[in-house]
């Protein structure tokens, strides 16, 4: 061993605490960590009792209840709680990321980013919570889980007071007050008002979908759309709603859902101030005002407002049924459509008319007839300005102008206009009979001879 080893070694062997043999970078470091006693945290906050093993910790967790931030951004005059944090913040000003994976090359601004980053590669969670025995990656997302045992919400917003779980969340929702979104995507310009919602978006331009299922190979891009995808596996459905019992696979379903008893709709357009109970809703309808079509199909360039549009579009072109009736065995490409064609064997028809009591098997249907009794027809044609009640009406309509007939039948060839004309003329050649009454259980190749049997079953008059 030379000379210069010796003396690294000796560094090492100063910097290491004789009790625990844990060592350190700094001697600092391990000067601290020798006061802390063995025996317990000797620091108390007289206002929630709780305890810490060094003084400057318990000054930070004070900041919690003051709401005090004594550190400010010189550039922006953003305001911190702790000196690490406003050195953290600092980054996204300067775009420094000084410390590299080594395995695939990704930068971050701080050294326990990249640590918590690596256990993606090594699939550790050195982090278990002794409640229920799940294991982390990071200890800050240890600390977030544990409040779902203890229900505890420490992060309240100063303006409406609702309280979350996460310092994170907190700050997302601030910016449903303020309307800042600071975190901009390089590649399209888009805003966010959250880092990890432009993460995630980012994902739509790379394609990249890091988090596989291990149960049938889906991939995604954020984690928890897996941990979502995972839970029907599992048929596991953890929130349940304490109103009507029923039980959804997000906790956001669920929010959603206490929505329709409530009838509460906190999504206002700014536009025209129409009202909606979710996010999501808001955001498809903002597009009917601007007209944007951001999700572009990659097969024939068409584009979409959503994209859940998008999607369906899809299955168009690979012509995937994945939804399937376990009554009679039709294959469905939406799951929405599934449920709407099972009320044709139930004959269950839940919504109904508060005008004229005509009820129907969809939400979407009633809405649609509505717009009768309002005599608005909100869809008009650009070529020849004939209006219609439902989006699929103009669509059809359009083909009479560009001759354009999409469905093809696969037997001998002939096209169509509409999906529905395919569909009879099909059963030509199969001997199908879609239509079934739900009274008697005869089936019917026509809709329109099922709707006159049905007369002679009731005595309505066609």
């Amino acid at each position: 061993m030379n000379c210069l080893e010796m003396l690294k070694e000796r560094e090492k062997l100063s910097d290491q605490c004789d009790i625990c043999k844990k060592t350190f970078s700094y001697k600092g470091n391990l000067t601290v960590h020798k006061c802390i006693d063995p025996g317990g945290k000797k620091y108390y906050c007289d206002i929630c009792g709780k305890s810490f093993s060094q003084k400057s910790h318990l000054t930070h967790h004070k900041y919690t209840h003051t709401g005090e931030k004594p550190h400010h951004c010189d550039i922006c005059g953003k305001s911190f709680s702790k000196k690490y944090n406003l050195t953290k913040h600092k980054s996204i000003h300067t775009g420094e990321k000084p410390y590299h994976c080594d395995i695939c090359g990704k930068s971050f601004c701080h050294a326990s980013s990249l640590d918590s980053h690596k256990h993606i590669h090594t699939g550790e969670k050195p982090h278990q919570c002794d409640v229920c025995g799940k294991s982390f990656s990071r200890k800050s997302s240890l600390y977030s889980h544990k409040y779902i045992h203890t229900g505890e919400k420490p992060y309240r917003c100063d303006i409406c007071g609702k309280s979350f779980s996460q310092r994170s969340r907190l700050t997302s929702h601030n910016s449903v007050h303020t309307g800042e979104k600071p975190y901009q995507c390089d590649i399209c310009g888009k805003s966010f008002s959250s880092k990890s919602h432009l993460t995630r978006h980012k994902y739509i331009h790379t394609g990249e979908k890091r988090y596989h299922c291990d149960i049938c190979d889906k991939s995604f891009s954020s984690k928890s759309h897996l941990t979502t995808h995972e839970l029907p596996h599992a048929h596991e459905r953890p929130y349940p709603c304490d109103i009507c019992g029923k039980s959804f696979t997000r906790r956001n379903g669920l929010t959603y859902h206490k929505y329709t008893h409530t009838g509460e709709k906190p999504y206002i357009c700014d536009i025209c101030g129409k009202s909606f109970s979710q996010k999501g809703h808001l955001t498809y309808h903002k597009s009917v005002h601007t007209g944007e079509k951001p999700y572009q199909c990659d097969i024939c360039d068409k584009s979409f407002s959503s994209k859940s549009h998008l999607t369906t579009h899809k299955l168009t072109h690979t012509r995937e049924k994945p939804h399937h009736c376990d009554i009679c065995g039709k294959l469905f490409s939406q799951k929405c459509n599934l449920t709407t064609h099972k009320s044709v064997h139930t004959g269950e028809k839940p919504y109904q008319c508060d005008i004229c009591d005509e009820s129907f098997s969809s939400k979407s249907h009633l809405t649609t007839h509505k717009l009768i009794h309002a005599h608005e027809r909100p869809y008009p044609c650009d070529i020849c300005g004939k209006s219609f009640i439902r989006r699929r009406g103009l669509t059809y309509h359009k083909y009479t102008h560009t001759g354009e007939k999409p469905y093809k039948c696969d037997i001998c060839g002939k096209s169509f206009s509409q999906n529905g004309h395919l569909t009879y003329h099909k059963s030509v050649h199969t001997g199908e009979k879609l239509y079934r009454c739900y009274i008697c259980g005869k089936k019917f190749s026509q809709k329109r001879y099922l709707n006159g049997h049905k007369c002679i079953n009731t005595g309505d008059k066609p």
